[in-house]
């Protein structure tokens, strides 16, 4: 255990020898990040005693809030009995084949075979190289081309940054070749003077005009969010996720669902594809598989991909060095056991998913900030806009949706801004009570934010 500092000496030290994700270095470092110190369940505290729930799960990612002592317990025992082996060398160990029995008993059944990772990131690196392997192995090497969205997100590595359309990550160059982006399902943004199941089919269709242009024979794959997490947290009308499977099939191309935030209960299924009603090939999970807790991914298999490339594939030549690591396979189990045991996913869907959602819409329905309201289960997004009837959006609406993020931080509530939404996703284990606190500091920080700019 670290022996406890003053927050300006960790904030120098900090500034001295580590770059953050996502942000100006040289802007934190004048400003000093947060020291978080402490988590339980949906609260966590810095290392000057501020209290903060955590309205957005970590990243996404603590399904079962902090401060489990079985997933602690569960991590404790395997490193005292086995820290750490490899599945190199024709060998296994006992704790990533238990994980996979686990996972795949709540998997549909469709799905068999899993390649494990350490985070969604390197999923989706994999998801590459086994796609493009598949179609060698059927005699198809051509189709090599993966689709993604525009404003999707897959990751921050290479591959996975190329496979998502986060543009501003694109312009630090780098980018693989033979990927294609198409636009996303963004109904407020986009919708023209559609209807919602009109814009979402045009949205879908623009699948297949891709593939048209690109060449069927040269398409390997669609790679998608069911609902798109960092891109703004948006569902797309219940159109498009029908249309595009058909498209998919039609055409012969892999349909790749990036599971890694909807994964593991966090719209009231188990998993986000299934109350969106389509069928993938394959999954890129990571984050809820053991609730944060330690880190690590994987990619599902369906039967028919598993069946091709272990009967006809011969050396799979891809390996990590942590791939199914004994502690985080340990977790995970730990982890799965606690949704599946303790009826959480159920709850979410039956019960707390929809009391979050009832009051959203309850007292955000007419904010003056607030146009649309998205989300289901645990997770929702608040659109920002100038005119909630015209569709019209601030001009700076990342202005605003930052500066509604700081006064979160200042009520006690982490909430995330991303183009002009507020998004939350708090841990699947909340209370109607921790819902009512998320609710009710969100709706402090948004007054103060329409007060500061003349809206209320």
């Amino acid at each position: 255990m670290t022996t406890p500092r003053e927050t300006r000496d960790y904030q120098a030290a900090d500034a001295a020898h580590h770059i953050h994700a996502f942000v100006d270095q040289k802007a934190l470092n004048d400003e000093g990040p947060r020291v978080m110190v402490r988590g339980d369940r949906l609260h966590v505290w810095d290392n000057d005693g501020r209290r903060y729930l955590d309205g957005m799960s970590g990243l996404w990612c603590t399904n079962l809030g902090y401060g489990r002592k079985d997933l602690a317990a569960a991590a404790s025992q395997q490193l005292e009995q086995l820290p750490y082996y490899n599945l190199f060398f024709h060998t296994t160990h006992p704790q990533v084949i238990e994980l996979s029995e686990l996972l795949f008993s709540l998997l549909p059944g469709h799905y068999s075979h899993a390649i494990y990772t350490n985070s969604g990131s390197e999923a989706n690196e994999v998801l590459i190289r086994t796609v493009r392997r598949y179609w060698t192995i059927l005699g198809k090497p051509e189709k090599k081309v993966m689709i993604g969205r525009w404003n999707g997100y897959h990751g921050s590595t290479l591959a996975a940054a190329a496979l998502g359309g986060m543009k501003f990550m694109h312009e630090m160059g780098g980018m693989i070749p033979d990927i294609a982006h198409i636009d996303e399902p963004y109904f407020f943004a986009h919708e023209g003077n559609l209807t919602p199941a009109e814009f979402g089919l045009r949205a879908a269709q623009q699948l297949e005009e891709k593939i048209l242009e690109l060449g069927a024979d040269k398409v390997a794959g669609f790679i998608a969010e069911p609902f798109q997490g960092a891109g703004g947290m948006i569902f797309p009308p219940e159109s498009y996720w029908p249309e595009i499977q058909r498209i998919c099939r039609k055409y012969d191309v892999l349909l790749c669902a990036d599971e890694v935030i909807g994964g593991f209960g966090r719209t009231g299924e188990w998993f986000a594809h299934e109350h969106f009603g389509f069928e993938p090939d394959t999954l890129s999970i990571a984050k809820g598989l053991t609730s944060g807790y330690i880190p690590m991914g994987g990619l599902i298999l369906s039967k028919k991909m598993a069946q091709v490339l272990v009967e006809q594939g011969g050396v799979f030549a891809h390996g990590l060095t942590y791939s199914g690591h004994p502690v985080a396979a340990a977790v995970a189990i730990a982890n799965l056991k606690a949704l599946r045991d303790e009826g959480v996913v159920t709850r979410v869907k039956d019960d707390i998913g929809p009391y979050l959602q009832k009051c959203l819409r309850e007292v955000f329905g007419n904010h003056p900030l607030v146009g649309d309201i998205q989300g289901v289960g645990m997770v929702a997004a608040l659109q920002l806009a100038e005119d909630k009837t015209s569709r019209k959006r601030f001009a700076n609406e990342n202005d605003i949706a930052w500066r509604c993020r700081t006064l979160g931080f200042e009520e006690g509530v982490i909430i995330r801004s991303t183009l002009g939404r507020m998004i939350m996703a708090p841990a699947l284990i909340a209370t109607r009570e921790e819902v009512d606190e998320l609710v009710g500091k969100t709706l402090r920080a948004l007054d103060r934010t329409a007060q500061e700019y003349g809206r209320l």
